[in-house]
Formats: structure tokens, sequence, C-alpha cells
């Protein structure tokens, strides 16, 4: 990765920080280390530049950890050969070691560690000054030891909380994937809802118009008008759910329970008369309970219109204290909605399956098939909340 200007001042700024305060401390306090160790060689210019180039080669340990463990090793082991006392110089040899351990993978990491333990080790056992011998082996591996294991927990601390943002990240990612996925299922659903409605509506209109157009053209008049209606309420009710899709919010007013009557006049201008009948005291249902039993009634007299081949339909709402039910109910012959009519859309199509995901989506329960006495039956159960 290239870095600009500026995101290189601030990464090397706190090098520099570290570099110059343990520069100041090293040259400030190796003489009073020295007062305390007898036998240790005085503090000499030589002194004074091994322990400026121990710490400023800390400066480029971001970006050359393994060159500036090497330089500080050179420097701290030639200083303890010396005979020099033990000072803050092993502060900066710590911070080296940990730089390795922090940055590069364990295997190198100890290989180059290792290597800088051989090279300090050396002072134990040939120095100018005093030499501990075996005694000094344990002490000089803790200035090892300790750094490289707080380094090693440090880095695989912070890769396990980077791949944690990086789990959490592709779990955000994967949720609005699935949250896309639902919404455009949803969206495809209305919008099959919609214009399956129409365009069935408008295709028995036109039959009507067609077959009375060459004796009664005044007559056909009419279901032309009401194809033109038809047209205009679905394409009005498909630009509101469009638009709610460019806005990306929820649409305002959705159809309900409330709108069954203009569609009772909607299709009966389809030549489909539909008998509506309300048991219980209507109420507001919740948004989605309202959606769901509307479309589920559309869906149904859609299928009637289209494949029953009988002139009426059933339609019967019940409010309950913890549910609503919707029930559509014909005296045709039902076989292509069973699934037995290849030519019909909701043989494994999309109507039947879309009413009930719907209601399994609230919970609720939808039993469609056969009346005993004939015809067909699509009924809905849909649980809400109890009356206050």
């Amino acid at each position: 990765m290239r870095w600009s200007r500026g995101q290189r001042v601030r990464q090397a700024a706190p090098d520099a920080v570290l570099a110059l305060v343990l520069l100041a401390f090293g040259l400030l306090a190796t003489g009073l280390a020295g007062d305390n160790q007898p036998g240790s060689r005085a503090v000499d210019a030589t002194c004074r530049v091994l322990i400026a180039l121990a710490a400023l080669a800390l400066l480029a340990r971001r970006r050359a950890p393994v060159a500036t463990l090497a330089v500080v090793t050179v420097a701290t082991a030639t200083y303890l050969m010396l005979g020099y006392p033990y000072g803050p110089i092993l502060l900066t040899f710590l911070v080296a070691v940990y730089t390795v351990a922090v940055r590069l993978p364990v295997r190198p990491a100890a290989l180059a560690t290792g290597g800088a333990f051989l090279l300090l080790l050396a002072h134990v056992f040939w120095s100018r000054g005093p030499a501990p011998g075996w005694a000094g082996v344990l002490p000089a591996s803790a200035w090892v030891v300790v750094p490289f294991a707080v380094g090693v927990v440090v880095r695989v601390n912070r890769e396990a909380a980077e791949r944690g943002r990086a789990e959490q990240a592709r779990n955000r990612a994967e949720q609005a994937r699935r949250q896309a996925d639902e919404e455009r299922l949803r969206i495809a659903q209305e919008v099959h809802d919609v214009v399956g409605h129409g365009l069935a509506a408008i295709s028995m209109q036109a039959e009507i118009a067609l077959h009375l157009l060459p004796k009664r053209p005044e007559q056909a008049e009419t279901a032309l008008t009401a194809i033109s209606r038809t047209s205009r309420e679905a394409l009005d009710e498909l630009r509101v759910t469009l638009g709610a899709v460019r806005r990306g919010a929820e649409r305002g007013p959705v159809p309900g329970l409330a709108r069954l009557p203009a569609l009772r006049d909607r299709l009966a201008g389809a030549g489909l008369a539909v008998d509506l009948h309300v048991d219980g005291d209507p109420r507001e249902l919740p948004a989605a309970v309202d959606l769901a039993a509307y479309r589920v009634v559309q869906e149904a007299l859609t299928n009637v219109l289209r494949h029953a081949g009988v002139p009426d339909a059933e339609v019967t709402v019940g409010y309950r204290p913890d549910e609503v039910t919707v029930e559509v109910a014909d005296r045709g012959t039902g076989a292509s909605r069973t699934g037995t009519d290849p030519a019909g859309e909701d043989s494994g199509g999309h109507g039947l399956a879309g009413m009930r995901e719907r209601v399994d989506a609230l919970g609720g329960r939808l039993v469609i098939g056969p009346r005993p006495g004939g015809g067909f039956r699509v009924h809905a159960r849909l649980p809400v909340g109890p009356t206050r």
C-alpha cells in the first residue's frame, strides 16, 4: 500500500517521540545506573554513541522491524560486552523485540528474536566488565521472552479482533442481501397481484366487447369503458407500488378489506358477480394483515374469473376477537386451480403460492381445494391482536 505524505508523517510521529524519549532517558539515566554497579565501565563518548544508535534505530521499527532489531541488538550487545552498566539501553532492546513479535508471524518473529537472544547472550560469558556467567542467562532471557510473549499475545488478539470485525461486516452484508432479496420478492408479489388481477379483468371485458361489437355495438361501449377504468386503476396502484421502491420507503396507504366493495364493482364490469358478506364487527386491522387478507380475496377472485367458468362467486369476511377470516367460494369446475390445467398460470405458479406465503408469513392458515358440494374454496385465517 502506498501511503501519502501526511499518512507517513502520522505513522512516523509516534516512533519519533518514542525514540527521542528513550534517547534522552538513556543519556541521562545511564550514568546514575553506573553509580550503583561497581566495576562497570564509566560512561564515555562510545557509550553515548551506542545508546543513540539503538534509540534512533526505532525510527524505522514499523517499516523494517527485523532490521531495527538487528541494529538495536548489535548496539546493545556491543554496549554490554564493552562493560558499560546495565541501564536504559535494555528498554530500547525490549521495544525492538516487542515490535518484531507484534508485526511478524510467530515463526519468523521467533527466528529473529532467537538470533537476537544469542547475540545478546555473548556478554554473559565475555565482557570487559563483570561477566555474570551462567547465572546471567536467565536474567538475559527475560529481556527477550517477556516482550516477545507480550507482542505475540497482542498480535493474536488484534488478529482475532480483525477477524471478528470482518465476520461482522460479512454478517451485515449477508443480512442486507437477505433483506434486499425479501424486499424484491415482496415487490414482485405485489406487482404480480396488481397486474395479474388487472389483466384478468381487462381480458374478460375485452372478450365481452368483441362478442357484442358485431351485433350490439352500443353495449360494447360499456365493456370498453370498464376496460379503460380497470387499466387506469391497475396502473395507479402499480405506480404507487413502484414509487415506494424508488423512494426506498414503505408505501403509504395500502389496499385493505375496506376496498372490497370497489373490487366487487370492478369485477362486476368484467362479468363476475361477487356476493360480499361480512360476519362480525369490522374494525381496523394491522396493515400487514389487512393487505394480506385483501390480496387473498383479490387473487382468489382473479382465479375464479380466469378458470372457474361461472358468473358469480361468494366472499365472506369474518371478524373475530383474535383473528380475521376470508373465504372465496364458487360453483365452478375448479380443475385448473388444483394443478391439473397446464395452461393455468396458477398451476404451481405464483398465485396460489403467493397467497400461501402471505398467510404463512403472518402465522395464519390457508386452505385451498374443492368444495364438498362442487366448486372451489379458498379459506384464510389470519391472527390479529385481541380487541380492547
